[in-house]
């Protein structure tokens, strides 16, 4: 019996040992969705726009227009989607389309992108790079892309849909389950990451089955 009482209270220790370094993760996570770490006047060689909302792929060409960036990126376009789609969409940038602008169509999800951009930089042979994205999928695209580009600057540039709260996250349905379902990206993304550390070298990454936040365009 002492020996099944100690083994419950093992496995118990483990179970609130685990439960608390996922909330401790979880909070960290939230503060780095809540830190946006851009300064206006950031350049880079290129500007890399991931898709999943119109608003990223804007806020991305709006950068391009200012000269923040030499060239872009849109990773994750819709097979179906036309440079002339995108451009009704998004009306006012047209000339940058035309000279300054790549659409990738292949990645279907977050592991995809960074394998799409990984290529794209060598091409252009860029060392620094500003990531447009979402500000709750920032977390996860930085670290994806930090495996596939240990060597390149990245500098963040989250935008924040209007209908998520990140103050109070829990009290909103949607932005809690949004918050979750990135944080359980998050946490093997990590694991990856920290695997390719280890090893001392840039591991091959290979593109899963399509997410829910890309392929949106």
């Amino acid at each position: 019996m002492r020996k099944i009482g100690r083994t419950i209270r093992t496995l118990l220790g483990v179970c609130i040992l685990t439960l608390f370094l996922f909330c401790l993760g979880l909070f960290f996570f939230v503060n780095a969705i809540s830190d946006s770490g851009f300064v206006q006047n950031d350049k880079a060689d290129g500007i890399v726009a991931l898709t999943g909302g119109q608003s990223r792929i804007q806020e991305a060409l709006k950068l391009l227009a200012v000269g923040s960036g030499k060239r872009m990126l849109i990773t994750g376009v819709n097979p179906t989607t036309t440079t002339k789609n995108l451009k009704t969409i998004i009306p006012n940038y047209g000339a940058l389309f035309e000279c300054c602008v790549d659409i990738d169509k292949i990645a279907a999800n977050t592991i995809g992108n960074a394998v799409a951009t990984r290529k794209w930089t060598e091409d252009h042979k860029f060392q620094s790079l500003i990531i447009v994205t979402s500000s709750y999928h920032m977390p996860r695209s930085m670290v994806e892309l930090r495996r596939a580009l240990p060597n390149v600057e990245l500098i963040p540039y989250p935008v924040t849909p209007s209908n998520f709260h990140i103050d109070a996250w829990w009290a909103y349905p949607g932005t809690a389950r949004l918050v979750l379902t990135e944080y359980l990206k998050f946490i093997p993304a990590v694991a990856r990451l920290a695997m390719t550390r280890i090893s001392g070298s840039v591991q091959p990454i290979s593109a899963v089955p399509a997410s829910a936040d890309q392929k949106s365009f």
